[in-house]
C-alpha cells in the first residue's frame, strides 16, 4: 500500500479510482462499490460541512458496525474532523466523560440509544445529533421484513434543533458543495479510548501517517498470497477497536471487500463466510474458541478461509492447534496495543511461526527490553518490560498530561511508548507474550482497567477496600475478580449485591464476575495494595485444581 498519498481519505480516494465498480462493502447482503461508497461520504461531508462542521472538531461515533459507521467516519476524514468511534454500548456516565474530554460537539448515534444521548445534552457541549437505525440504508422490502420477524430494533427520537436523520443529510448533502480537501500526514485524524491502566479512558489521538503504516504493515502480512484489491474480509471484531479498524478499515483502503455484520453471530458469520466465499477472518481468541465448540460449524463450508488472524490477546495453543487440525490452515497471530496503532509484531502468511509466539517485530517499530522497575536493558535473551518506539508513532495522551509522563518515556534520546507488558523475544525477532501489567485486566479482548473497577466498588456504602485482578482462563483470556473488605458495622451485603452495583455502573464487559470477601487485603510497607500476591494466589489455585 502507498503511504505518500498525505491523508487516510486521499488513500481512499485512490483505491476508489482502482476498484470503482468492486464491492466495498456488503451488509445483510447489501452490496455497496467503492464508487457508491465514495459519494455517500461526500454527500454526508457536504452537508456536516454545511452544519458547520469544520476541520479540527469532533465528532463521536456511537454506533455499531454498520455501513452508517464507515460512511460517517470517511466523511468526517472528508471535512477534516476528528472522529471518536466508541463502543454502543456505552452508558450515559461514560458519554459525558468522553465527550467532555474531547470537546466533541457532534455524535453519531441508533434510535435505539437515542435515550442516553438526549440525556447527556444538558451537561455536555453537543449541538448536533445525528440519528440513525441499523436497517435505515437497506433496500425498503428488506427492512419490512426485518421489522416483521422483529430483526431490525426501532427506536423513538425526539425532533428538534440540532438533531437530524442520517438519511436526510446524505440527501440534503447531494446538493450543497464542499471545499476541496487539505489534510497533511502529521495532523490528527481520530482518536480511539483505551482503559489502560488508570481509572479513567485515555484519548489515543492518531495522525493520517500513524493509521496509515499500521494498516499497511498489516495488509501487507497477507498480500503476497492475497493481492491488494482481492481479498474477501469478514468483520470479526468492532470497528471502534483498533485490530477492527487496521483488518476492517485497512481492507476498504486496500481496494478490498469488506463484509459488515451488525454483531458477532456466529450462525450469521459462518454463513456470510460460505456464501461470500470470505477469504480473510479475524477475531479474538474467544471466537476462535467459539467456532471449534458450535455445535453446528460442520453445517457450513468455511474452506474458501486462507488468512486467519488473532488479536486482542494471547491465543492459546491448544486453540490453535485445534483450529489447524480441523481446518487445515493457521491462525496467525500478532500483538499490539492502542497507544501503537495496533500492530507491534505480527505474523507473515506462509511463515510457520514458533509455537506460542504472537508474531515478528515488524519493520517499523524498533522495541526494547528493560526491567520494569530501573528501565535498565534487561539481560540479552532474558524476559523485560516491553517498550515500542517508531518515526512516527503516538506521543500522548489527549489532556492527560501525569499519564503521558508515565507511560511515554525518553531513553537514551529517543521517546518510548512503556507497554506494561512482559515479553521475550528470541534472535529471530519473534516476540512471546509472557505477562501483562497487574492493573490491566484482558478480558474478551478489551482492556480493562483494576482500578475503574475498584473505583466503583469504593462508591458502594458499605466497601472499605478492594481489589480487582484478572484469573486466567481459556475461553475469555481472564475472568474478572474482585476482592472486598467491607465496614465493620455493614451487615446483609452480599457478593449479588457488590455485583448488581457494578452492573448499574460499568458496560457489561467490565462487571466481575467473582467477589471474595476479606478481612484484609496484603500491603506493602508503604501501604500499596499487592495485587500481584492476589494474582499469584488465583494462579496457584488453578495449578492445584
Amino acid at each position: 500500500m502507498e503511504i505518500s498519498v498525505g491523508s487516510i481519505y486521499k488513500q481512499f480516494e485512490m483505491v476508489t479510482k482502482d476498484f470503482s465498480e468492486r464491492p466495498a462493502l456488503i451488509y445483510l447482503d447489501k452490496k455497496y462499490t467503492y464508487s457508491q461508497l465514495r459519494e455517500a461520504a461526500e454527500s454526508l461531508a457536504a452537508a456536516l460541512h454545511t452544519l458547520g462542521v469544520a476541520k479540527g472538531d469532533r465528532a463521536i461515533i456511537y454506533l455499531p458496525n454498520c455501513p452508517q459507521w464507515v460512511i460517517a467516519w470517511l466523511a468526517l476524514l472528508r471535512v477534516g474532523a476528528l472522529a471518536i468511534p466508541i463502543s454502543p454500548i456505552y452508558t450515559p456516565v461514560d458519554l459525558i466523560y468522553m465527550a467532555n474530554d474531547s470537546g466533541t460537539t457532534t455524535i453519531f448515534c441508533l434510535d435505539t440509544n437515542f435515550g442516553y444521548v438526549a440525556q447527556i445534552l444538558p451537561e455536555t457541549d453537543l449541538k448536533r445529533v445525528i440519528v440513525t437505525n441499523v436497517g435505515e440504508l437497506l433496500p425498503w422490502w428488506k427492512r419490512l421484513i426485518g421489522r416483521g420477524f422483529n430483526k431490525i430494533p426501532k427506536g423513538k427520537f425526539a425532533s428538534g434543533e440540532g438533531i437530524y436523520t442520517f438519511k436526510g443529510l446524505l440527501k440534503d448533502g447531494r446538493t450543497s458543495s464542499l471545499p476541496p480537501l487539505k489534510t497533511e500526514g502529521e495532523e490528527m485524524v481520530e482518536m480511539l479510548y483505551t482503559g489502560g491502566t488508570t481509572g479513567l479512558p485515555k484519548g489515543v489521538p492518531y495522525t493520517n501517517i500513524v493509521f496509515l503504516e499500521s494498516v499497511a504493515e498489516q495488509r501487507s502480512m497477507s498480500e503476497r498470497y492475497i493481492p491488494r484489491g482481492e481479498d474477501i474480509v469478514i468483520q470479526g471484531g468492532p470497528l471502534f477497536h483498533i485490530l477492527g479498524q487496521a483488518m476492517g478499515l485497512g481492507a476498504l483502503l486496500s481496494g478490498d471487500t469488506l463484509i459488515l455484520l451488525p454483531r458477532v453471530n456466529l450462525d450469521g458469520l459462518m454463513d456470510h463466510v460460505q456464501r461470500n466465499k470470505a477469504l480473510t477472518l479475524f477475531g479474538v481468541p474467544a471466537m476462535y474458541r467459539m467456532i471449534l465448540e458450535h455445535d453446528r460449524v460442520d453445517y457450513y463450508d468455511l474452506s474458501s478461509l486462507k488468512y486467519c488472524f488473532c488479536g486482542g490477546d494471547v491465543l492459546p495453543v491448544e486453540v490453535a492447534e485445534r483450529w489447524q487440525k480441523k481446518f487445515g490452515k493457521p491462525i496467525y497471530t500478532g500483538y499490539g496495543t492502542t497507544e501503537t496503532c495496533g500492530r507491534v509484531s505480527l505474523t507473515p502468511m506462509g511463515e510457520e511461526a514458533p509455537v506460542g509466539s504472537a508474531g515478528k517485530i515488524t519493520p517499523l517499530q524498533r522495541v526494547k527490553l528493560v526491567d520494569p522497575d530501573t528501565l535498565k536493558p534487561a539481560p540479552l535473551g532474558e524476559p523485560g518490560e516491553l517498550l515500542v518506539s517508531s518515526e512516527h508513532m503516538v506521543r500522548a495522551y489527549w489532556n492527560k498530561p501525569e499519564e503521558t509522563a508515565e507511560c511515554f518515556i525518553e531513553v537514551e534520546g529517543r521517546l518510548w511508548y512503556r507497554t506494561r507488558d512482559i515479553v521475550r523475544i528470541d534472535r529471530e525477532e519473534w516476540l512471546f507474550y509472557l505477562d501483562r501489567s497487574v492493573d490491566t485486566i484482558k478480558h474478551k479482548g478489551y482492556r480493562v482497567a483494576a482500578s475503574e473497577i475498584e473505583a466503583v466498588l469504593q462508591e458502594h456504602h458499605a466497601v472499605i477496600a478492594s481489589c480487582v485482578v484478572g484469573i486466567p482462563d481459556e475461553k475469555v483470556g481472564e475472568r474478572i475478580k474482585a476482592f472486598v473488605v467491607l465496614k465493620e458495622d455493614v451487615k446483609g451485603v452480599s457478593a449479588y449485591d457488590l455485583i448488581r452495583w457494578c452492573r448499574e455502573r460499568l458496560v457489561p464487559y467490565k462487571v466481575p464476575q467473582y467477589i471474595e470477601f476479606r478481612d484484609m487485603l496484603p500491603k506493602s510497607k508503604v501501604g500499596k495494595i499487592l495485587r500481584r500476591e492476589l494474582r499469584a494466589e488465583e494462579r496457584k489455585k488453578l495449578e492445584e485444581a
